[in-house]
């Protein structure tokens, strides 16, 4: 089968899919994580690609930036290629002080200043929130490999540069975690398409502090989240 973004047999894809937005991660994570891996996908250069971790097939693919690249390819994959459990795996930006550099969140919601959810629920706000069995895996996970995470609510916003003067002192009020560009419309193609999703970030700079990491440091060494990911994949493949 081919898509008009992904070209790829009808079976190149696992039933679960890490889903970073930087293509080159996605190779990072199938060259230092899986076994038995195969490129799958090479349209436009969003790598994909799919092994095994722990006898459990795995696949990991690049999303682009933001909810309308996202949207293409969370669409396709579920849609399509059979793709039944998605966890983003991506950097956030920091909101919270109780948030540092580095830190890993598991995304219970996201809010959005995008349109494209409402767009998709009738003009109604859609909750966009997490499959449970997903953040369960992953909260025991994190446990068991002994690393510290936070669960809270992202903030999905459209714009990378944001002109709203007020945003950060919106989002700290609300209880906001971080904000990043996907997670909101991950959760609410999912849903539609009745597969579970999860999104997972690693902080990677901050709001307040103005603390930021390089392109390197998130491309290649955020891998605390990545095995989280793997191994609450592993975990409800195996329940």
């Amino acid at each position: 089968m081919a898509t008009p973004h992904i070209s790829a047999p009808d079976d190149a894809f696992a039933g679960s899919i890490l889903l970073p937005g930087d293509p080159l991660r996605a190779r990072y994570i199938a060259e230092t994580f899986l076994e038995d891996v195969a490129e799958v996908t090479a349209v436009r250069n969003m790598l994909g690609f799919t092994g095994t971790y722990k006898g459990t097939p795995v696949s990991t693919m690049g999303t682009g930036m933001g909810m309308p690249s996202a949207s293409i390819y969370i669409t396709e994959l579920t849609r399509f290629y059979g793709v039944r459990r998605l966890i983003r795996v991506g950097s956030c930006g920091g909101i919270s002080t109780d948030v540092k550099m580095r830190d890993v969140i598991l995304a219970i919601g996201a809010g959005t200043d995008s349109q494209t959810n409402r767009t998709r629920y009738n003009g109604w706000d859609y909750a966009a929130t997490a499959s449970f069995a997903l953040l369960r895996a992953a909260v025991d996970a994190a446990d068991g490999l002994g690393i510290d995470t936070h669960v809270g609510n992202f903030h999905s916003s459209d714009l990378f540069y944001n002109s709203y003067t007020d945003a950060l002192e919106v989002w700290q009020r609300m209880g906001v975690l971080a904000v990043e560009m996907e997670a909101a419309a991950l959760y609410a193609i999912a849903a539609e398409e009745g597969a579970q999703a999860l999104a997972i970030a690693t902080v990677s700079d901050h709001l307040v502090t103005g603390e930021q990491t390089s392109s390197a440091e998130r491309e290649g060494t955020f891998g605390q989240m990545v095995k989280i990911a793997l191994e609450a994949i592993h975990d409800v493949e195996g329940a």
